[in-house]
């Protein structure tokens, strides 16, 4: 079985880790959400450093917190996306909509 979490780190922080798949996707959905609605910071910073693996529910995820942090009028920023995960970005066309941090450059 796999394994993954979500949890709040520094202010505004939600950090991934494990294995983001389709057994994991449903729960770390719901504690994700939860996590953004009970934040204060005006900005959500997504942490993937941890992710082990990831399929494209890695990225429903990241453009589902994006949408709950977006619609409690927060800015958001993703960091330490895996190469996997940048991948099925790319191919699905997805790099220009997801707010990445220019890692060569650090978070802005």
């Amino acid at each position: 079985m796999s394994e993954a979490f979500v949890q709040s780190g520094a202010e505004g922080e939600l950090l991934l880790s494990g294995v983001l798949d389709y057994q994991t996707g449903p729960a770390l959905r719901r504690a994700g959400q939860e996590l953004i609605g009970n934040s204060k910071a005006k900005r959500v910073l997504i942490d993937c450093g941890a992710v082990e693996k990831s399929s494209s529910v890695g990225l429903s995820l990241l453009l589902a917190f994006t949408r709950d942090a977006m619609a409690a009028g927060r800015d958001v920023l993703i960091v330490g996306m895996p190469e996997d995960m940048r991948e099925i970005a790319r191919v699905s066309g997805l790099l220009d909509v997801l707010a990445l941090a220019d890692e060569t450059q650090g978070a802005v």
